[in-house]
């Protein structure tokens, strides 16, 4: 799995891949963090379910990572590991052969946020449309990538 931001005028944008769709959101999910704070400072030391349901894996990402927005806002965390599972395989097309909507579960594992060991940078208020891309690359890997507002 890999991840990273990338500037966008006044927000950041955030990207993740890997050999799956599951690596790739988990990517996006560790360049939401980095969007606050440094990922390696957030020990995971709490775990938190996340569900979340969409029709393509391109609102999928956007709702994945509103979930964890959510999550920190109102627990007052952050996060540093993600445990992602999406169902059912949504294949080169990324969408499920069979109609039925694509299904995220997944385990955050992160800590209460500490002002003075985490110093935030930012504070993301939630996953925009702009960039949105989900892909399959040619070479058989994933990535996912969007801008957040912050």
């Amino acid at each position: 799995m890999e991840w990273n931001t990338f500037a966008h005028e006044a927000d950041i944008g955030v990207h993740g891949s890997g050999a799956t769709l599951a690596e790739a959101f988990a990517g996006a999910a560790t360049a939401l963090t980095a969007a606050i704070c440094d990922p390696a400072r957030v020990d995971a030391r709490q775990a938190v379910a996340v569900d979340c349901e969409a029709p393509d894996v391109e609102l999928l990402l956007v709702d994945w990572l509103n979930a964890l927005v959510y999550e920190m806002a109102t627990r007052r965390m952050l996060f540093s590991r993600f445990d992602v599972s999406i169902e059912p395989d949504p294949g080169k097309a990324g969408l499920p052969e069979d109609g039925r909507p694509l299904r995220l579960r997944a385990t955050a594992w992160g800590e209460p946020l500490d002002v003075a060991r985490h110093q935030p940078a930012a504070e993301v208020k939630g996953a925009s449309f702009c960039e949105l891309a989900v892909r399959r690359q040619a070479n058989g890997r994933w990535y996912a990538r969007c801008v957040v507002d912050v």
